[in-house]
């Protein structure tokens, strides 16, 4: 059976997630998800406590949920130019294996090892993709609280990281939240138009910053 994993986002300015042209990426940032997850399994990403866009109540919304379709290897996705102008394509295949690109919008030289793992075999370079997700961006919704008490419940105690070990009324509450998600009115394969917000200024966050390379903070 697929496995569900679940974390709290400190930022999202497009970045981590990736959402562009129908496809969700995870390449930089969350590595042990990255490292770990399968073909088959579903991804829940929500607004962590100190997530204030727009100046709205902190209500650890929903963000995205997205059920992973492919695992890529690093060195496939740095180096395939369908990928060059994706704002998480942020490293590029070198002689002796990774590098961050002098023109990269996001992190720098010092992010690498954190995203890609330690030479030579960069264990963490490894790219999630799904075309089967849904992206609310800062349009999510905490409404899921009133009906999946367990997910409140465990969203609201979850702290850095991520959580995969689930029990049974939780794995259920989580199946039927996604299934609640597929079949809400307006949601599209790929997010709401316009969901995918700007960048959103954080203390600790995945950010852009003038000059240099956004970072970000998390395992």
């Amino acid at each position: 059976m697929s496995r569900i994993y679940l974390y709290k986002l400190t930022t999202d300015d497009g970045g981590a997630p990736c959402v562009q042209d129908g496809l969700l990426t995870l390449a930089i940032c969350k590595p042990m998800i990255r490292a770990t997850a399968q073909v088959g399994d579903l991804i829940f990403g929500f607004a962590a406590n100190r997530m204030n866009p727009g100046n709205r109540p902190t209500d650890n919304h929903l963000i995205y949920v997205a059920r992973v379709d492919e695992r890529i290897l690093g060195r496939d996705y740095y180096d395939a130019r369908q990928f060059a102008d994706r704002t998480d394509c942020v490293y590029e295949l070198t002689a002796d294996g990774f590098a961050w690109r002098a023109e990269a919008r996001r992190h720098g030289p010092d992010d690498l090892v954190h995203d890609l793992g330690e030479r030579p075999f960069f264990r963490r370079a490894i790219v999630l993709a799904s075309r089967d997700f849904r992206y609310f961006g800062a349009a999510g919704s905490a409404d899921y609280k009133t009906q999946f008490p367990a997910v409140k419940d465990a969203v609201e105690r979850m702290g850095r990281g991520h959580r995969v070990h689930h029990d049974e009324a939780l794995c259920r509450e989580l199946r039927n939240l996604r299934d609640s998600v597929w079949e809400s009115a307006g949601t599209q394969a790929a997010g709401l138009p316009g969901a995918q917000p700007d960048a959103l200024a954080t203390s600790n966050g995945c950010r852009r910053r003038v000059g240099e390379g956004a970072k970000c903070s998390g395992s």
